[in-house]
C-alpha cells in the first residue's frame, strides 16, 4: 500500500513539474500613467537614485537590522542603490541606461530572499502640459518564479505598487509628500529589539 502511495505522489510530482514547465519562459509587467509635470522634471526624480526613493513605491525608512547605501555617481548610468535586511530582503538596482527627458533603464539584482535579475524600464512621452509615464519590468520567469505563478498572480500583485509607485511620482513632481511604503509603516510599527 506505501508504495503504491508513493508512486502515486511521484507521478502527481512529475506531472506537477511537467506543467510548471510549460509557463512562460520570460514575464513582462507594465503599468502607465499621466504625471503633472514636463518630461525633465519627471526625468530628474527617476534619473537620481536619491531621488527616486522618495517616491519608491518600495521603499522603506531605516529600521533595526535594515541597510541602504548609494554607490557611483549622483545620478545616470553606474548610479546604485543596494538594500539589505527588512521584509525586501537584499537587493541592488543600477542605473543601466539615460536618455534625458525621455527614458531610465534599471538592472534589478535580488539576492534574497530568492535570486533573480531583471530590468526596469521608464518611457517618458510628453502628455497634455504633462508627461505620461511607462514602468515596465521584465526578466526571466525562473523555475521558482513559474511555480509561483500557479498560486499568486504577478502582474496584479506589482502592477498594484507600480500604479502605487506613479501616484506617488506624480505627488512628488507636483511638490506633494507622498504616503510612507506599507514596508515602512510595518518597520516603523515593528518594536525596537530588546538591547
Amino acid at each position: 500500500m506505501a508504495r503504491k502511495i508513493a508512486l502515486a505522489i511521484l507521478v502527481l510530482a512529475v506531472a506537477l513539474g511537467a506543467f510548471v514547465a510549460t509557463r512562460p519562459d520570460r514575464f513582462r509587467i507594465e503599468r502607465n500613467a499621466h504625471v503633472a509635470a514636463p518630461p525633465a522634471t519627471v526625468f530628474a526624480l527617476i534619473n537620481d537614485l536619491h531621488r527616486f526613493d522618495t517616491w519608491n513605491p518600495f521603499r522603506s525608512e531605516p529600521a533595526p537590522g535594515v541597510t541602504k547605501a548609494f554607490d557611483g555617481p549622483n545620478e545616470g548610468p553606474g548610479a546604485s542603490f543596494a538594500y539589505a535586511g527588512g521584509e525586501s530582503g537584499d537587493g541592488r538596482m543600477t542605473i543601466v541606461e539615460s536618455q534625458p527627458g525621455a527614458r531610465v533603464v534599471l538592472k534589478l539584482e535580488f539576492f534574497k530572499p530568492f535570486e533573480a535579475t531583471n530590468q526596469a524600464t521608464f518611457t517618458l512621452t510628453p502628455e497634455n502640459g504633462g508627461t505620461r509615464v511607462s514602468w515596465a519590468m521584465e526578466g526571466e520567469n525562473t523555475l521558482m518564479g513559474k511555480a509561483m505563478s500557479l498560486v499568486v498572480n504577478m502582474d496584479t500583485m506589482i502592477g498594484k505598487e507600480f500604479e502605487r509607485g506613479l501616484a506617488n511620482l506624480d505627488a512628488t513632481a507636483r511638490g506633494i509628500t507622498p504616503p510612507p511604503s506599507a514596508s515602512a509603516q510595518a518597520d516603523a510599527a515593528a518594536p525596537a529589539p530588546a538591547l
